[in-house]
């Protein structure tokens, strides 16, 4: 009898604070887990199969890898030449997971964990992926409800290289959940690492995606989307690159450098999540960035203008956390009054922003609740401009005149609170903070208004994404029956 299959999801992030800065570990980001996720579900294959595994992504075309595992003298993970495609991403996680695992549990309970060989099927949700054609083709209207009536993990039709991403760091949430799921599978970690924000086994989890998807990029990111994967929301301040610099360049041991017990790691998960009532809305815009070139120009930038740059990045790093401190105080006014909370929400909900705070018989109790939303909404807006000010002091088009105009089109909406271009900007999406009260009427609801906005917008080619801000946290242990179209895609 076969043993029931090991099933982790991670989710995708939006950076909507910490652009370029969270790159430096003296500036913290902002990093909101998203409600897609990618999924790894891993499977004994059978007797036949011996030290074989089998990797399907079902979404593309062509995409099942084969590998074979040598266990002696050292952990091996070859592909099979018969394979259609490579992918770098996969194998490099296999490898590093094996390797790590083996070391954890010795190679013995390795080579009896393989026995049986393994089916790995990868697949994330469909937000990762845009959805236009998919749309048109159901002849839908790019519209929320419109999403929810794609089929779950519904194929793309293309194969994965030309696949158009969203944005929302697939990536390193497919990394995530493949390492998560391997470690759990050979026992390297107990199940109950993903009960806790910060057990040991989801720190080892965490510090071996960062270093594969490091190695799988060719260079030493942020971590910030790993991290969001793993942890969840939160404030972000990034490890130090020089952890891993040996294991980049040499094949020695992994679990002295990606143990948990490594304090050199130096990373910092600060708790944080969105102010109750309120959602983040993203949009995918159809013109797309070259992430690594725009960070390129900007850290040369910073290289060459070094004071100027420091002047600069300090002051934006002080509207960065002090909007993440906007939005956790209205957390806690939220906890303090929910009555007077829920009330403000509903208020500003009808007006634009610059009418929040002049209405002289707004009730005693919801005046501060209104000032601190009108507050994040004046600091979101000034942290666009500083991002516009490097963009146009590095010669980078951070926010473009075009993203511009749509976000100030969509700020000025009743009951948005602010917004900006995620992560490094560019072309690629938007994302906005906007007021959800519990009983507005349909016809009323900013998200209905910033919908109709997008529907309707002439000079960028927009499309929403359903996603919103995950609350259950990070990477997570799932039961297959459970998700929604997943046993369908699992062979």
């Amino acid at each position: 009898m076969s043993s029931p299959p090991t099933v982790v999801s991670s989710p995708g992030k939006v950076l909507i604070t910490g652009g370029y800065l969270v790159l430096d570990p003296k500036y913290p980001g902002t990093v909101i887990s998203t409600s897609s996720r990618f999924y790894t579900v891993v499977r004994e294959a059978g007797p036949n199969d011996t030290n074989h595994i089998r990797v399907r992504s079902p979404q593309f075309l062509d995409a099942t890898w084969e590998y074979i595992v040598t266990t002696e003298p050292d952990i091996a993970v070859k592909e099979d030449p018969a394979n259609h495609s490579k992918n770098k991403f996969v194998q490099l996680a296999l490898q590093n997971t094996i390797a790590l695992s083996a070391e954890v549990v010795g190679p013995l309970a390795i080579q009896d964990a393989l026995e049986k060989g393994l089916h790995i099927t990868i697949v994330g949700d469909n937000d990762f992926y845009s959805q236009r054609e998919k749309l048109a083709s159901l002849k839908l209207p790019r519209t929320l409800d419109s999403l929810s009536q794609i089929t779950p993990f519904t194929t793309t039709g293309v194969n994965l290289s030309q696949v158009h991403k969203t944005g929302l760091g697939s990536s390193a949430a497919l990394i995530t959940s493949l390492v998560s799921a391997l470690l759990l599978h050979f026992s390297a970690i107990p199940t109950s690492s993903f009960e806790e924000d910060k057990s040991d086994g989801r720190r080892l989890a965490h510090n071996l995606a960062q270093y594969v998807h490091c190695l799988a990029q060719g260079k030493v990111g942020s971590g910030f989307d790993v991290s969001a994967a793993v942890f969840g929301s939160h404030l972000y301040t990034r490890f130090d690159p020089e952890v891993i610099h040996t294991l980049m360049n040499d094949d020695g041991p992994l679990l002295p450098v990606l143990s948990h017990t490594n304090e050199t790691w130096g990373y910092r998960v600060e708790p944080f999540k969105l102010p109750p009532f309120t959602r983040i809305m993203l949009a995918d815009i159809d013109a797309g960035s070259d992430t690594p070139s725009l960070v390129g120009k900007v850290l040369k930038w910073r290289s060459d203008n070094s004071e100027e740059a420091s002047i600069l990045w300090d002051s934006l790093n002080q509207l960065n956390q002090a909007l993440a401190r906007a939005l956790s105080t209205l957390s806690t006014l939220y906890e303090k009054d929910p009555e007077n909370y829920t009330t403000a929400v509903k208020y500003i909900s009808s007006l634009q922003s610059i009418q929040w705070e002049a209405n002289p018989a707004q009730p005693e109790g919801e005046i501060p609740i209104v000032s601190e939303f009108y507050e994040a909404h004046r600091l979101s807006q000034a942290i666009r401009a500083k991002m516009r000010e490097m963009g146009k002091l590095s010669g980078v088009p951070i926010e473009p005149d075009e993203q511009t105009k749509l976000l100030n089109s969509c700020v000025s909406l009743a009951g948005v609170i602010g917004g900006g271009v995620p992560g490094a900007g560019g072309y690629d999406a938007i994302w906005l903070l906007v007021c959800d009260p519990v009983d507005a009427s349909p016809d009323k609801h900013p998200i209905e208004r910033v919908e109709r906005v997008w529907s309707e917008y002439k000079d960028l080619n927009v499309s929403p994404l359903s996603v919103v801000e995950s609350l259950s946290g990070g990477a997570r242990i799932e039961v297959l029956e459970k998700i929604t179209g997943l046993s369908a895609v699992v062979q």
